[in-house]
């Protein structure tokens, strides 16, 4: 006896979800292809202890690296509480209380289960190479310090030390560099490629007690004490650096005070760097505290008046006596105190107190050397009660300054450096690009990254959409007929 109709309807529906069933597991194993993951993130902690403050980065990266290197951006910025480190040297037990709150922050940011493999650095700069040398127990001290207080975090620090000035130089060259797309950048294409050598740019770095120059020069570097070369993204690359001890914005200016302290007969001292008008007193043994201070009195108990003249001309001969400009004549290829340096070529950026001060100046906009110098003689020229009325919030610790350190970084870039009027243009004044700071935290972190062993990328499982629609498809189709032949089953079949 043949079957039922209803039967024959029972029987297709079943052979339907068999042939969808089949057809979507075929889908899911010939069409399903091996991917590779997105590559996991990696982050990093450096802090910058400079003379007068220090900053906490966070920096991340792909696990995975192009050509050796970690493709790195900046996550957070962040200003530590107080004065630098070697301000603590006779108390160096607080100096980790004024990096807490930063390190905080950097903790919250990067996730929990990272910390245990991300690496923390405290490089120190000018301000502790000045204490090493005024007293190496008492550094040394600081350091013991920082290293107890951030070794007790969770994540690994690997060590606080001293920078020596090249590094300095060389970490805030890589850093301008990268931001700017210089050393690697993604192409149109898809592809990571390196820019052609000949658009790198040199970089002027200038903190609270030194400054720094760094660039390719047009031919080979003659000293190779002031040479750095170091391997990124799979290049090699040589550049010129060198690092001024005392020759920082701070330490400059204190310097010119204690000379003319020195050619002074009396307790009041008449300065041509401060506006006319001004008039305040200071403790005389804080000038000489520094290594770089001259020989001080017999008695430093007894304080200053200090008077300013506001006499731009006076102002630039008093700062021309820091530097040793005789001992170059002559020579092409020296910048001054006999420091050899090739001619400066390119385009440069200057940051740190370079921007400070031409920012609060508003010369970043690439005036001519002599519209430059035209402005800040002009702003020297004010009384003093005039620069204090129109100051912005905020200025009141460095205005009376402004003047004397915007003709040092004339005097500095241009006999010392070797700017002229027609290369002054080539000169940038930035604080950040490309959503980075410029500094030598970044420049470090891209040569810490060729250490860290990269990792291979996750791999996984993946359908292209349209096989992946079409398994939707039959898997639905197989749901379908099932339920069909369920419901036939259930009630058709049994009325």
């Amino acid at each position: 006896m043949g079957l039922t109709w209803k039967q024959r309807v029972f029987t297709a529906l079943l052979g339907a979800a068999a042939v969808s069933g089949l057809t979507a597991l075929l889908l899911v194993l010939v069409g399903t292809m091996n991917v590779l993951l997105p590559p996991d993130t990696k982050f990093g902690i450096v802090f910058d202890a400079g003379s007068s403050h220090t900053s906490l980065f966070v920096y991340q990266w792909p696990a995975n690296k192009e050509n050796d290197t970690g493709i790195v951006s900046q996550a957070l910025a962040c200003q530590a509480e107080g004065p630098g480190i070697s301000s603590y040297a006779s108390d160096p037990a607080r100096v980790g209380e004024s990096l807490q709150g930063c390190l905080e922050e950097a903790l919250a940011l990067i996730p929990k289960a990272k910390h245990h493999e991300t690496p923390m650095f405290l490089g120190a700069t000018a301000g502790m190479r000045l204490l090493s040398r005024k007293n190496r127990s008492q550094a040394e001290d600081v350091f013991a310090a920082v290293s107890r207080a951030l070794g007790q975090s969770p994540v690994d620090f690997r060590g606080a030390e001293l920078l020596t000035g090249q590094d300095e130089g060389a970490f805030g060259w890589i850093t301008i560099n990268y931001i700017l797309g210089l050393l690697v950048k993604y192409s149109f294409s898809g592809e990571w490629i390196r820019p052609l050598e000949e658009t790198l740019v040199g970089a002027l770095d200038m903190g609270g007690a030194s400054t720094q120059i760094t660039f390719v020069p047009g031919g080979p570097i003659l000293d190779k004490t002031a040479q750095a070369t170091f391997r990124l993204y799979g290049a090699d690359h040589t550049v010129y650096t060198h690092s001024y001890l005392c020759f920082g914005r701070d330490q400059a200016l204190s310097r010119v005070l204690a000379e003319l302290v020195q050619a002074s007969t009396g307790l009041l001292i008449r300065h041509p760097c401060y506006h006319s008008g001004y008039r305040g007193t200071l403790a005389l043994a804080s000038l000489y505290e520094s290594p770089c201070a001259p020989a001080a009195p017999p008695d430093l108990s007894q304080n200053l008046t200090v008077e300013g003249t506001g006499n731009p001309g006076a102002c630039v001969e008093a700062l021309r006596k820091l530097f040793n400009f005789s001992s170059c004549d002559g020579r092409e290829d020296c910048a001054f105190a006999g420091v050899y340096q090739p001619p400066v070529q390119g385009q440069f950026y200057a940051f740190s107190n370079f921007y400070y001060t031409f920012n609060f100046l508003n010369l970043t906009s690439k005036p001519s050397l002599s519209g430059a110098n035209a402005t800040i003689w002009e702003f020297c020229l004010r009384p003093w009660k005039l620069v204090e009325a129109s100051a912005p919030p905020g200025q009141d610790r460095w205005l009376r300054d402004y003047c004397a350190s915007g003709l040092y970084i004339l005097t500095l870039l241009v006999e010392g450096y070797g700017f002229s009027e027609e290369t002054w243009g080539g000169i940038e004044f930035r604080q950040q690009a490309g959503g980075a700071d410029i500094g030598w935290t970044l420049g470090y972190m891209l040569n810490l990254t060729n250490l860290i062993p990269a990792e291979a990328p996750a791999q996984g499982w993946a359908q292209s959409f349209g096989v992946w629609a079409a398994g939707v498809v039959f898997v639905v189709l197989t749901l379908a007929a099932t339920l069909g032949a369920v419901a036939v089953q259930v009630f058709w079949l049994q009325d």
